[in-house]
């Protein structure tokens, strides 16, 4: 069947009732990645990309990567620049709550429309494989003896490893307004800082640096899960004896300005994208654990988790 006689059909069936609206409202997905190429956020955009063109979901996703000020830059792009754009979605997650109550940007998250959570992934921290430190216990002792030569680096200010590395420190009796954070714009740029033993101990979603634990460049010390990542076999900062757990979510929002119809084609769009083998593929690759959650329930609980975190990073010293 001719393409243009295809896309008539579903439209014919979709007036009809046969179909719903978002079989082909959003045939070509514009998806805003609020930070530079190669880190987690970069890799969950173009996952759930791929995820809706193989599943015949969209004819095109287009991808806008814009960087910086833990995704505050890319979320004042989209807020002013895909109002009512029923196609536009843009990446998101606890990061980018941690950087709106570090960095205070002139936008606001409640301005976009919150469509679904999509995924937890739990942070790893790492050594450079030439340290001198060897455990997490190392780490502790020097970060009780001298917080602030303790150099953690990962991502943006107020993202869950900065959040977890003040939690460490305020576990273990160090000052956990010292803490000597080096915050880096990308994943690619950290690996880089890690590789080149620019710091001391670097954090970051499993998969973002497995291909170097497994080559033996990184040295994995404790993962953030309450238990052990399946097939890891890293310890959890628990069972070390840190009495710290915190995930890092990832979802995605809509444009300012759909409509209430608009909102709940592209709910549907991503839900039925959340289900294709395309998208289990790239949860098992990533090790991502599934935290499907959309709707008003997905919004509830953004507002709840940022108040939550918003209480950390103020008991933390970090606001």
């Amino acid at each position: 069947m001719r393409r243009d006689t295809f896309l008539k059909s579903l439209a014919a069936l979709a007036a009809s009732g046969a179909l719903p609206m978002s079989a082909w409202a959003a045939a070509n997905v514009k998806m805003m990645i609020p930070a530079n190429p190669g880190g987690g956020w970069d890799t969950t955009g173009r996952a759930l990309g791929k995820a809706m063109t193989d599943g015949k979901l969209a004819d095109t996703v287009s991808y806008d990567n814009k960087g910086g000020a833990a995704g505050a830059l890319g979320l004042a792009q989209f807020v002013n620049g895909s109002k009512g754009d029923a196609n536009a979605l843009m990446v998101m997650g606890s990061v980018m709550l941690g950087g709106i109550i570090t960095g205070k940007p002139p936008v606001k998250l409640e301005q976009a429309t919150p469509i679904a959570r999509m995924t937890t992934e739990y942070n790893v921290f790492v050594l450079p494989a030439n340290s001198p430190m060897k455990t997490m216990a190392d780490v502790v002792a020097q970060l009780k003896k001298d917080p602030g030569s303790v150099k953690w680096g990962g991502g943006s200010r107020g993202s869950t490893e900065h959040i977890a590395a003040a939690m460490i420190a305020q576990k273990v009796g160090a000052d956990p307004s010292k803490i000597n954070y080096v915050a880096f714009r990308g994943g690619g740029e950290a690996t880089a800082a890690i590789l080149g033993g620019n710091v001391t101990v670097g954090g970051s979603g499993y998969s973002e640096f497995a291909p170097y634990i497994a080559d033996g460049k990184m040295r994995a010390i404790a993962v953030t899960s309450a238990q052990r990542l399946p097939g890891i076999n890293v310890p959890t900062l628990k069972e070390q004896g840190i009495d710290v757990e915190i995930g890092n979510w990832r979802g995605v929002y809509g444009a300012p300005g759909i409509t209430p119809e608009q909102r709940k084609a592209l709910t549907d769009l991503v839900l039925a994208t959340l289900k294709t083998p395309s998208w289990a593929d790239s949860l098992k690759k990533n090790d991502w654990t599934p935290a499907v959650l959309s709707g008003e329930a997905f919004a509830k609980f953004v507002d709840d988790d940022f108040a939550s975190l918003r209480a950390i990073m103020i008991k933390s010293g970090m606001v």
